[in-house]
């Protein structure tokens, strides 16, 4: 007998026969970048190979224009995406709400993770994931480490607000972790409510779990100007350039190591961040606003001549290539590696030194030299100021030079004012 995809997707995820078919509800785009704009949208689809198994391919599909004459609504390309998704899998794709409260409460936490993994977390078109790497290796790090060996088994009726508070106090050492374990699994259920495996009437457990008063521990810290110039003074290149882009420009380090011979313009004396490389995973920057252009100034000649000295020419050469393969770009372990050691010949190293204390003393420095909050977010790279406060370390130094402005501007006032208050006490005196 034929199961309907909702059905099917239930009886899945609620432990009975195995899935026999996508649900999927995309959502209408438009394009405007690629000549007359148009909605479009994405789907999956599933196409059985010679030895049985089953290719999963992510597809583009254009509905209709946008804008001029010819143009429909996003309603009417909704009803067009319908069509098309009904005739690809035989079933209106988007069915009645695939369970009931009651029977999502029945749902294996366990088995709507392992869903979430496979169909968000780890797969697209090419075989690679839908987010960057480094998100990817967190979702996992939490997922499989420690929320699956807690809540596996557990239904979703069965999650209770204390015993979710109770195991995050008791597993976390810190603040964020807490957050990413948090954000993880209501993640993984407000997904179930997008693909509509779940009813939007079902409440997100993790909603009533309230983190404590955000905490740090580690104190946010940078090496003021003198311990900074002797540490990068121990440094030789590679290290030190890359060092002192992280300084100077504010890059973030796998911006730096993702630099090819393309991406500096050596006439302009910047470098265009383009990509970024961690570990040898080359993908697009952390965010959108990450894409953007910054000035070397006085490193730009120091980039000439690395770049004139590459053992690999042509503009898809690597700034900084591995020694022993320069077809491959450095990883960051030998930077941080030297810069540890550096700083710790100098007696300056503490926990949690590395390249990134360079880019946070950096958003610090560029605001104490005269830069607005704004331009320092947007040089660095983040999503709005507030990120940027984060990263800003008010000095005791910086803070004597403020207070000390404060001081003298309060002396030279007293100062003004000081004979029109002596020249009142004296009139009183004489007419007393």
């Amino acid at each position: 007998m034929h199961i309907p995809t909702a059905q099917a997707t239930l009886r899945v995820l609620t432990g009975g026969a195995e899935l026999k078919q996508r649900v999927q509800h995309p959502k209408i785009n438009e394009c405007r970048e690629r000549g007359s704009p148009y909605w479009f949208f994405r789907y999956w689809q599933d196409e059985m190979l010679p030895d049985g198994s089953i290719k999963s391919a992510r597809k583009r599909q254009i509905v209709g224009p946008s804008r001029g004459p010819n143009a429909i609504s996003r309603k009417d390309a909704e009803t067009e995406r319908d069509n098309f998704l009904a005739k690809l899998t035989g079933v209106h794709a988007r069915p009645e709400a695939v369970a009931s409260v009651q029977e999502a409460g029945a749902i294996v936490f366990g088995r709507l993770a392992q869903m979430w993994r496979t169909d968000f977390v780890e797969r697209d078109a090419a075989g690679r994931s839908l987010i960057a790497s480094t998100t990817k290796a967190k979702y996992l790090n939490c997922l499989v480490n420690h929320i699956l060996p807690r809540w596996a088994n557990t239904h979703l009726a069965e999650f209770r607000t204390k015993d979710l508070t109770d195991w995050l106090q008791e597993t976390c050492e810190f603040w964020y972790m807490m957050a990413d374990l948090r954000n993880v699994m209501s993640g993984i259920i407000t997904k179930a409510h997008e693909w509509e495996i779940i009813p939007e009437m079902y409440a997100n457990p993790m909603r009533r779990v309230k983190l404590p008063k955000k905490f740090e521990v580690r104190e946010k810290r940078i090496l003021d100007e003198d311990q900074t110039a002797r540490v990068v003074a121990r440094l030789a290149d590679p290290p030190l350039l890359i060092c002192e882009t992280c300084l100077d420009a504010g890059t973030r380090i796998s911006e730096v190591l993702g630099l090819k011979v393309k991406h500096v313009d050596l006439e302009r004396g910047c470098a265009r961040i383009e990509q970024r490389n961690c570990r040898g995973d080359i993908d697009e920057p952390k965010t959108e606003k990450s894409k953007r252009a910054l000035a070397l100034g006085n490193l730009a000649p120091r980039y000439a001549t690395r770049i004139a000295g590459l053992k690999r020419n042509g503009p898809e050469a690597w700034i900084f290539p591995q020694a022993e393969n320069p077809a491959k770009p450095m990883w960051d372990t030998g930077v941080l590696k030297a810069l540890k050691l550096a700083a710790a010949a100098e007696g300056c190293d503490f926990p949690g030194f590395g390249p990134h204390s360079l880019r946070r003393a950096n958003i610090t420095w560029r605001q104490e030299v005269g830069g607005s909050s704004i331009e320092t977010s947007r040089i660095a790279g983040h999503s709005n100021t507030k990120m940027t406060e984060e990263y800003t370390v008010v000095q005791l130094k910086r803070q004597d030079e403020l207070t000390r402005r404060i001081q003298d501007k309060r002396a030279k006032a007293g100062s003004r004012s000081k004979p029109a208050t002596v020249a009142k006490i004296d009139k009183k005196r004489e007419a007393a």
